[in-house]
Order: structure tokens, then sequence, then C-alpha cells
């Protein structure tokens, strides 16, 4: 069976230099990006149709909203591509307040064609490493839900630290009932060892007490 190959990552530039925009995707098409350019944020916002990997390029200064205020909303949208900012006005003070909200790097203009490069690598990296443990808290969530309550309970205490004989007190069931919910858990979670269980609790406990109001 071939493997799938990654999906093509997307450079989206928004800016309202109509000659920027068609330098900035020459170059991306150059080193073999994808590239979309928009002249307004609300070009962007209406014509975004997927949720591919990628990175958002961004005028600070844009007609209507300028691009450190959309940055700030860009969660609340339901958009999480890192950006790299760009601007002909650029100061230390809105450099910083870029770098603060996550910004992966701050371009005066004129740049180097090479450091949009970089950024743009960069970005595209922090992308795909945030897509992949999205991923995988996904699939170990979907894993958890898979066991029944007293395996999750006995998951959840065991990988505090807690000895069997513990857990087995606080559960009022037998030490050797613990066992045989750890062991089950361990198998439905496909971990490894002890410590892999406690890697994937820690990852589910948090997820957990918010759905759950504990």
């Amino acid at each position: 069976m071939s493997q799938a190959l990654p999906e093509q990552a997307v450079v989206h530039i928004v800016d309202d230099d109509e000659s920027l925009r068609y330098t900035l995707c020459r170059l991306m098409k150059s080193v073999g990006l994808q590239a979309k350019a928009y002249g307004t944020v609300n070009e962007f916002t209406d014509q975004r149709v997927n949720d591919g990997p990628g990175c958002l390029v961004l005028d600070v200064r844009l007609p209507g909203i300028s691009g450190i205020e959309f940055q700030g909303q860009l969660t609340g949208l339901g958009i999480f591509l890192p950006v790299i900012l760009m601007t002909g006005h650029g100061d230390i003070p809105m450099s910083v307040r870029a770098m603060k909200a996550g910004a992966v790097d701050f371009l005066p203009k004129p740049f180097r064609d090479q450091d949009m490069l970089d950024a743009v690598v960069s970005a595209i990296g922090r992308d795909r490493e945030r897509r992949a443990s999205s991923g995988q808290t996904v699939d170990i969530f979907g894993r958890f839900a898979k066991l029944t309550p007293r395996e999750q309970e006995v998951m959840m205490i065991t990988t505090t630290g807690k000895m069997n004989k513990q857990t087995a007190a606080e559960l009022g069931i037998s030490e050797v009932t613990v066992k045989l919910h750890r062991r089950a858990a361990m198998q439905k979670m496909e971990a490894r060892n002890l410590p892999d269980l406690v890697r994937m609790a820690d990852i589910v406990r948090p997820l957990r007490h918010v759905g759950t109001g504990e």
C-alpha cells in the first residue's frame, strides 16, 4: 500500500500592494511553494476555503484593519496559521508586540528574499508540528473514550503515582481487579509501558476536566 504524500503547504499573502503580492507569489513558486494573494483581510477570510497546512504573510498596514489587529483575532476565527508580519513603518515596540502575540517573524520592508523564505520555512514547519501534535491528541482521546468507566478511573489514578493497593482502596475494589483494569487500559491505549501511559494521561486529564467540569 503506497504511503500518502503530505498535503502541500500554502503561503497566504495579505498586502494591499499589488506589485509586492505578485513578487512574493513568484518568490514562493520559485522554490516550489504554493502561494495565494489577497489585497485585504476580508478577501482572505472570504476566499479561504480549507484548513490545509501553511502560513500567513501579513502586512501591518492594511485597509480597514491593521495586520497586528487581525493577528489578534485569528484564534477567535478558528485560524491557527503561523503569522509572519511585514511593514515599511516598523519600530521596536510594534515588533515586540507582534512577537509576543505569537508571530514567527517581523520583517521590515524592504527585506531580503532569503529572509522571507527562511521565515516561511520556519512558519510552515511550526504549523506541521502543531497539526501532528493536535492529531495525536485527538487519537489518544479517542482511545481513552473506548475504555470502560472503571478502566478510565484506574488509568487516571495509577498514573498519578499511586500503587495498586492505594488505587484499590480508593475505588473499593481488589488489588487484582486494579491490575486487570490497568492491563486492559494499557492495551487499549496502545501504551508501550507505564511511563507511556502516564504521558497519555497527562494529555487526557485537562481535556477531560474541561468536558466534565471536574
